[in-house]
């Protein structure tokens, strides 16, 4: 049957292509975002499900999940991909900078997966976006890094933890973008 795909940050970037991809494939795509301009602009005249969503925030999360299970039968991808870019140097991080970044990064990618596992189907796959600054170390980027490095040791504890449900769960670490 039809395979249905969720794709947090998916209005731009690697979201973005990765929804036309699994919707190319046949799949129902549903794309969630932060900014409803950027989220109408990339799913317009095309199959995808936009729903405005900040996975910061609990009750967005919650409203997620509920648009999931109302609309489909579960969930076959769950591309955790929502995320920001920030290279302070190091002495320039204050506390509140230190907290945004993992919170977006990390936090909000920690509880979206928990917050869907109830409509995750036996032989899902969970994909978190990473980044190959989670192991290599560079100039600017100790914070950026850090909270990348948390998600892919992430996707290896869920992948012990979700194993027995036949849940997938894999880290994609691309590059800097020429």
């Amino acid at each position: 049957g039809e395979k249905t795909a969720l794709v947090t940050g998916g209005s731009s970037g690697i979201g973005l292509a990765a929804a036309r991809l699994f919707s190319q494939q046949g799949a129902r795509v549903f794309v969630c975002g932060r900014d409803e301009k950027a989220l109408g602009a990339a799913t317009e005249a095309t199959q995808l499900r936009a729903v405005r969503c900040d996975v910061t925030k609990s009750q967005d999360r919650a409203h997620l999940l509920e648009v999931v299970r109302r609309e489909s039968q579960g969930l076959d991808v769950l591309f955790v991909n929502a995320g920001m870019a920030d290279f302070p140097r190091f002495d320039e991080v204050d506390e509140a900078r230190f907290d945004e970044l993992p919170d977006v990064n990390f936090k909000a990618a920690f509880f979206t997966i928990q917050q869907l596992l109830p409509v995750l189907n036996s032989g899902a796959s969970v994909i978190l976006t990473t980044s190959t600054a989670n192991t290599v170390g560079l100039s600017r980027l100790s914070l950026y890094g850090a909270s990348k490095a948390a998600l892919r040791y992430l996707a290896r504890g869920l992948y012990a933890e979700l194993a027995p449900r036949g849940i997938r769960a894999n880290a994609l670490s691309p590059g800097p973008s020429a």
